[in-house]
């Protein structure tokens, strides 16, 4: 798999790239290794450098860029278990590969839209990281095997499930370390 086509893929033409992943015999270890710890250091190294360019304290700012990549990795995991113990409730197949591979490669929109992070003022645009909603949406169906009457509620519980996991990834850096 090479990385700046697969993000490229998944960002551009989803529906094409989520059945090649389908195909594919990556181990979690190989897809968190090669993929998700690349990506995920985006926001919390962007994050890091935007906070020092206005003046925050490199201290904090490491220390939470840290515990954000940290809990992001164990987020990985967390949802994908999650999408694993779900699927057989709508008709899905259990499969921790095929899990952690939807857990893994749905939120790369969040984690490219971390960039802009990197300076303050253009911060507003990481909202394009919502895309990765959609990407979920297209391709917990397609690797989780699931009944077509059932998707939308599959997806609805595991989008409010990643949505409560990245909550936490955000704001317990910022609890831990006495910042609100």
């Amino acid at each position: 798999m090479d990385l700046v086509n697969r993000v490229k893929n998944i960002l551009v033409s989803p529906i094409s790239e989520w059945r090649a992943i389908d195909g594919e015999p990556d181990r979690p270890s190989d897809i968190l290794k090669n993929y998700v710890a690349i990506l995920a250091a985006i926001p919390a190294v962007c994050g890091f450098i935007g906070l020092v360019l206005i003046g925050g304290s490199i201290v904090f700012g490491l220390i939470s860029a840290v515990i954000q990549y940290g809990l992001t990795l164990a987020g990985v995991y967390v949802v994908a278990f999650v999408i694993n113990a779900l699927a057989p409730m709508f008709g899905g197949i259990r499969d921790f590969s095929r899990a952690f591979k939807v857990a893994a490669y749905a939120p790369t929109a969040a984690w490219v839209a971390g960039a802009f992070a990197l300076i303050p003022a253009l911060a507003v645009f990481m909202i394009l990281g919502v895309y990765s909603i959609y990407l979920f949406f297209i391709g917990l169906p397609i690797l989780m095997r699931g009944r077509v009457d059932s998707s939308v509620a599959y997806i609805l519980v595991v989008l409010v499930t990643v949505i409560i996991v990245y909550m936490v990834i955000l704001y317990l850096p910022m609890t831990l370390l006495g910042a609100r």
